[in-house]
């Protein structure tokens, strides 16, 4: 590293991925969780009121960028409100905490930055599985499975749900190299000491040993 310090690269990469990792992990976990049934159900109730309410939010969502949205956030829930803390990962009297205490406030800390993180992957994979489910369940065996007798939910969950999971899963493979990409704007706005902010204090300080080794690991995902 050209910074002051002349650590290794991969020993000061080493350090902070495993939080960047946590952090894009819960996103991941809250988009498959979130997103799935919101564009099956937008799906099977085609242009309801439900449909309808979360196309708009989708589209606020897409169109919404994430720093704004983090800055807002911060300043309802952490200054006006004051229940989330709006910066790093751990109060400063953590290490005088019981063990139930720390945990709680460590998912204090990561309450807004893994919601940032996921947002904008939420609001994709919604659109994605509400196409999939609309254009799977107009096909012929859907057909038939409702004239073989079954109830609507096993043709929907058993039947339907399998097949439109498959291209879904598949941009939420390639969805992961963008959220290791953003990680950079919101551990740099919440001072989450990840790979993110590493990237962001490297290209600050011109220390392009430590740049290129994040931009390879971006490469190779």
């Amino acid at each position: 590293s050209f910074s002051s310090d002349h650590r290794p690269v991969s020993d000061k990469i080493l350090e902070r991925l495993p939080i960047t990792i946590l952090i894009n992990f819960l996103s991941l976990l809250i988009i498959i969780v979130v997103a799935v049934p919101i564009g099956v159900l937008s799906a099977v109730h085609q242009d309801s009121l439900f449909d309808k309410v979360t196309t708009v939010l989708v589209f606020i969502g897409f169109a919404v960028p994430t720093f704004w949205l983090a800055l807002l956030l911060m300043i309802f829930f952490g200054i006006s409100l004051g229940w989330l803390p709006i910066s790093g990962l751990r109060s400063l009297n953590y290490e005088y905490l019981s063990a139930w205490e720390q945990l709680v406030d460590l998912a204090k800390h990561l309450i807004l930055p893994v919601f940032i993180s996921a947002f904008g992957g939420l609001a994709g994979l919604s659109r994605y599985m509400r196409a999939n489910m609309l254009e799977v369940i107009r096909q012929d065996y859907i057909l038939t499975a409702r004239a073989k007798g079954l109830s609507e939910r096993q043709v929907i969950y058993k039947h339907a749900l399998r097949n439109a999971l498959l291209p879904a899963i598949t941009i939420l493979g390639l969805s992961i190299p963008g959220l290791i990409g953003g990680s950079v704007i919101f551990e740099t706005i919440f001072a989450i000491p990840g790979m993110g902010q590493l990237f962001y204090m490297s290209v600050m300080a011109r220390d392009y040993p430590t740049v290129m080794g994040i931009l390879l690991i971006g490469a190779i995902l």
